[in-house]
């Protein structure tokens, strides 16, 4: 097995894990690259089928581009698709930095849409090389009533072995994509050919390494406009790859805030 095939395997596991221990999950898409790699292990894990619905957490802030891929995609994946708006960010916390107050507005969407639809169990992309503070996370997170996340109170996870027996409940939030990287990311859709939004590839001297709502994402400088050189662009940059979410030039503590209230 090389690198792709061993990382593949363990996320298959954890999906496989999460589907035969929670009553109901769902699964959380953002549309971009990570949530589009998360559907296509899991459709790889349940032979050609997602089991479950796929959850889009809408701001209507989205790129164009962005929803007409989730469009496409939802029928040509055969997607049982779940979508939940957000509140209007007059409604979010009025002593976060703009940008943050404006991204908070899919954590108050996503809490709403789970005090409408019990999912004891829910799947989200998210990677510990993304940043600082989701290298903190576990597989399988419990989070509070309120989907706050404790960083203090998390389980043990050694050797791949998980906790997934939680007191009646709980609310867990189960990560597939933990042990991966961006680099990771990027050679598995190009051995997979995972269609990727046009926005990810290099225009006029740039393009977006991550994609949030239009209003607070900015693209990067960079030349890479095939996946053979996103690929060897990322073996070098010193750029990170949330450099265009204006939410991480805020505030220092800003990120943490945000996970600490159940934000992805």
């Amino acid at each position: 097995m090389d690198h792709l095939d061993a990382i593949e395997s363990k996320s298959i596991f954890i999906l496989r894990e999460a589907f035969n221990r929670f009553e109901r999950i769902g699964m959380l898409w953002s549309l971009g690259k990570d949530s589009n790699v998360m559907i296509w292990l899991a459709k790889k894990a349940f032979f050609g089928h997602v089991p479950f619905p796929v959850i889009h957490i809408d701001t209507g802030k989205k790129f164009p581009e962005m929803y007409t891929f989730r469009d496409r995609y939802t029928k040509e994946w055969g997607l049982d698709l779940m979508r939940g708006d957000c509140p209007p960010i007059e409604e979010m916390d009025p002593t976060l930095p703009p940008a943050a107050r404006s991204a908070a507005r899919k954590t108050a969407g996503l809490k709403r849409f789970l005090s409408a639809n019990t999912f004891p169990g829910i799947l989200a992309g998210i990677r510990r090389d993304e940043e600082g503070t989701r290298a903190k996370e576990r597989v399988f997170s419990p989070r509070g009533e309120n989907a706050q996340w404790d960083v203090r109170d998390q389980p043990p996870e050694f050797w791949d072995q998980y906790k997934t027996d939680f007191p009646p409940g709980t609310h867990v939030r189960i990560h597939p994509l933990l042990h991966w990287t961006e680099l990771d990311i990027w050679r598995y859709m190009q051995r997979e050919n995972i269609p990727a939004i046009d926005l990810y590839f290099a225009k006029n001297g740039q393009r977006y390494r991550s994609l949030g709502d239009q209003d607070i994402t900015s693209p990067v400088a960079s030349t890479a406009s095939t996946l053979d050189e996103i690929i060897q662009e990322l073996k070098t940059t010193t750029v990170a790859e949330r450099s265009g979410r204006a939410m991480d030039h805020e505030a220092e503590d800003t990120f943490e805030r945000l996970r600490a209230d159940g934000y992805m």
